[in-house]
């Protein structure tokens, strides 16, 4: 699995001009992108590292100040632009695959006790957020 991790002040994502999924103030906005061979414990993982990952202010984690999460799932983070000026999508688990992963990596971070938002897998969704720092790390399990 891997994930973009952007520190916010804020985030949303919409779908059909609605929105369905927000945090307010401080918090993260993860893009999270599943391939072929990806687990329910490597998600387990992920959300593990993101709860506790120490890139909040004075170097805490979500888990040190309640942060909010918003998790977006997004295949394209598996894409390959390598060769040629089209991207290919090989390496991207198909929906069947990835939806269930995703929204195990959202439970698991419940559970840990964060509050999370989402956007709509499988959706177009616009995503606004305001990057502070900016802070964007790339994390894969």
């Amino acid at each position: 699995m891997r994930a973009v991790v952007q520190r916010v002040d804020g985030a949303r994502v919409e779908v059909g001009g609605e929105t369905v999924g927000e945090v307010a103030g401080e918090g993260l906005c993860v893009l999270v992108g599943v391939t072929h061979d990806d687990t329910p414990a490597k998600a387990a993982r992920l959300a593990r590292k993101l709860w506790t990952l120490r890139v909040l202010d004075d170097e805490k984690s979500c888990s040190d100040v309640s942060a909010p999460l918003l998790v977006i799932s997004q295949f394209t983070l598996y894409g390959d632009a390598r060769k040629g000026r089209r991207p290919t999508w090989q390496a991207a688990a198909p929906g069947e695959v990835a939806e269930p992963l995703v929204e195990e990596v959202v439970a698991q971070l419940r559970a840990l006790g964060a509050q999370v938002a989402t956007g709509v897998f499988g959706a177009r969704m616009r995503v606004a957020l305001t990057n502070d720092g900016p802070f964007t790390v790339l994390v894969e399990v």
